[in-house]
């Protein structure tokens, strides 16, 4: 069994994206250089700002599925109610990394 996270990244505008993946450190260094087309990139979300983990990959799937369909104020009070300061909680991972992002 593997690990499986729902995350949300946002960027300076704190335009929000939701996804889901098997890898978030991996996945995150993609976001925070641009590496996959599309919406992250279009608009230059690099900062995670939530993220939650379980063993079920359709569990994974149902919940940004779910959080997906709430509405912008319930996303917002969810990254709140563990970071109310929307901290980049992937610095601490790429601290010593030589792939860094600023």
């Amino acid at each position: 069994m593997g690990q499986y996270y729902v995350y949300i990244m946002t960027n300076k505008s704190r335009t929000l994206y939701i996804g889901v993946t098997n890898n978030l450190e991996r996945r995150i260094l993609e976001h925070k250089h641009h590496l996959v087309e599309g919406f992250t990139r279009k608009y230059k979300i690099t900062k995670l700002v939530y993220y939650e983990a379980t063993s079920d990959a359709l569990d994974a799937i149902t919940r940004e599925k779910q959080i997906k369909g709430w509405l912008r104020k319930k996303k917002i009070a969810l990254i709140e109610s563990v970071n109310p300061k929307w901290k980049d909680l992937s610095k601490e991972w790429l601290r010593d990394s030589s792939l860094r992002s600023e």
